[in-house]
């Protein structure tokens, strides 16, 4: 079906065009209908799968018109509570484009920036509040962000919000919230943990969707892992960027620390990538995700900040430099590619310490990941390395070879 068959005010539809959807996807098309109803929902989805959307769009139309009807301002009529800065962002951007005919207005409410834009906002009124819960209950006690009337509540990445310690930053926030509201809460995974604490927050009529296909990896991701030594990803990382100049990339290291450090070997060679963690202020990583959208830079590395959530176009590589300890961040940091209907390819590279880690997401995935071996000719062909002499995947080794020993004998 279209989206048009959701009866969708006319606006509305004009700013879901300038996204380019045409059809709503499966988690879309389960939980439009019942959040227009003003259910309560329970929703499990894989990452890629569109939930921002699936939130966004009944919202708008739901707020635009009783907005319209009412001829009223009021309070904030709906928050949107999000893990980190970078996600909330984000669904701001999806609201704006979607709500950009409309009268509705938002404001992302979000620490390590100045405060003061954000209360000017607010004191001039809005409709939906895009929060992560310190600087909301900062501004909650100062008095600024009022939530009497607040008619819906929803909680994206719910299960990462949880994992994160904020589940009193939650509960404090349903006390002030009226009881009288729909609550909407999103999640990637589901365990008894996060069954229990949802079921506390949403009615008990409330609607459960899940969406669990029986590979949680997209089927739009060839992922492979690759056995590389550790002392070597440098070498084989550069090797991958040079010869995919075209194509955006991430690269997901285990720490800040490694994320500067593989920044500088890369920029030894002359590669200009960008960096983002949890020690980079707002605007650092403001402009490093802007950098990498405009194509300014084509390499990112990055912690599992940007793990979950972000949704950059046409990430056509994503590397697993250091496997990650977390089995579910693996599927969450591969669903950076291969977004929506394009098609994305992930490596991980896999030290002999790191074998492990490997099992360990095999068993959250209930599949082995493919091996390529770098001594076998088909390698080439899977990897699709472009090189002058037609792939041949010996060439390729020699020149990564020599690459590794020329810098070690400059170093010495």
């Amino acid at each position: 079906m279209k989206f048009e068959k959701y009866n969708l005010d006319e606006k509305v539809l004009r700013g879901l065009n300038t996204l380019g959807f045409k059809r709503p996807t499966d988690i879309q098309y389960k939980s439009i209908p019942s959040i227009l109803n003003g259910e309560d929902l329970l929703a499990i989805a894989q990452t890629g799968t569109g939930k921002t959307i699936a939130f966004i769009l009944p919202i708008v139309e739901k707020l635009y018109n009783k907005k319209r009807k009412e001829r009223r301002k009021g309070g904030i009529k709906c928050i949107i509570l999000a893990p980190t800065h970078e996600l909330a962002l984000q669904i701001n951007a999806v609201f704006l484009q979607i709500a950009k005919h409309t009268n509705l207005k938002s404001e992302v409410i979000i620490g390590g920036v100045d405060q003061d834009p954000q209360i000017d906002s607010l004191d001039k009124g809005i409709d939906v509040a895009i929060a992560t819960p310190g600087r909301m209950f900062d501004l909650i006690s100062q008095g600024h962000l009022r939530t009497s009337d607040v008619e819906i509540l929803i909680l994206d990445e719910a299960d990462h919000m949880l994992n994160l310690g904020f589940i009193d930053d939650i509960k404090d926030l349903i006390r002030v919230l009226p009881k009288r509201k729909q609550t909407l809460f999103f999640s990637a995974t589901i365990n008894k943990k996060i069954k229990k604490i949802a079921y506390n927050i949403v009615k008990q009529n409330a609607i459960r969707i899940q969406i669990s296909p029986k590979n949680p990896v997209s089927k739009n991701v060839k992922h492979y892992v690759v056995n590389i030594k550790m002392d070597d990803k440098r070498f084989f990382l550069e090797r991958l960027v040079f010869e995919n100049p075209e194509s955006k990339i991430i690269c997901f290291v285990r720490t800040k620390i490694r994320a500067e450090r593989v920044h500088q070997a890369m920029q030894r060679v002359g590669i200009e990538g960008s960096t983002i963690h949890s020690d980079k202020d707002q605007a650092e990583r403001e402009i490093a995700l802007e950098d990498f959208r405009n194509g300014k830079t084509n390499l990112l590395v990055a912690t599992d900040i940007t793990a979950r959530g972000i949704d950059i176009p046409d990430v056509q590589i994503v590397v697993n430099y250091d496997l990650p300890d977390d089995p579910e961040n693996y599927v969450h940091r591969i669903g950076r590619t291969g977004r929506g209907n394009n098609k994305g390819v992930a490596y991980a590279f896999c030290a002999p310490r790191e074998k492990d880690l490997l099992s360990e997401i095999e068993k959250f995935i209930d599949n082995k990941i493919e091996v390529i071996k770098v001594d076998r000719k088909t390698y080439s062909d899977t990897l699709n390395i472009k090189t002058e002499k037609d792939n041949d995947v010996q060439a390729l080794m020699e020149d990564f070879e020599t690459s590794k020993k020329k810098r070690r004998k400059k170093k010495r």
